[in-house]
């Protein structure tokens, strides 16, 4: 099972208490099996989908380790400050590239398994597609910011997790 913790940067500083992770919040999604942040940057894969890559680094406190929660795309835009529930379907926006986390039958190029899907970063300014979307599972009603999560693909219900997980 891969847990991620988040952490609030919405200030940069870092959360403390049961406060709500909402929508238009700006995170950082740590892996915390493998202490590794989920990262992305402008950088394509040489194979497989050839979009943008994400990966997870150990070293994740630059600006390419940001993403914006936003809703997932069959639902009305979400108001700033609204809280996010376990059992929501969200997007994940890169901060710096505006491009949504993603997935999709691809293998990951790491471990060519299909198994394990390639996650990339994926659209225009955020506007993207179905693979774009993500379920918050969790064990409370709603998500906070030093809970435990786990995304579910809606795709493809494969779970983000890190090589050598399940």
């Amino acid at each position: 099972m891969i847990l991620l913790a988040v952490l609030s940067l919405a200030y940069l500083s870092i959360s403390t208490g049961n406060e709500m992770v909402t929508c238009t919040s700006i995170i950082k999604l740590q892996n915390v099996q493998r202490g590794v942040r989920l990262h992305s940057h402008e950088v394509k894969y040489g194979s497989g989908s050839g979009q943008q890559s994400v990966t997870g680094v150990s070293n994740g406190d630059d600006v390419n380790s940001y993403w914006v929660i936003l809703n997932g795309s069959n639902k009305p835009q979400c108001r700033r400050g609204e809280e996010i529930k376990c059992g929501d379907v969200i997007r994940l926006r890169h901060f710096t590239t505006h491009r949504n986390l993603h997935s999709h039958s691809f293998a990951a190029p790491l471990t060519q398994s299909q198994n394990h899907q390639e996650v990339s970063a994926f659209g225009e300014g955020g506007v993207g597609d179905d693979g774009d979307n993500w379920q918050v599972v969790c064990t409370s009603e709603i998500w906070y910011k030093t809970s435990a999560v786990r995304l579910r693909h809606v795709v493809t219900s494969k779970y983000l997790s890190v090589p050598g997980q399940t």
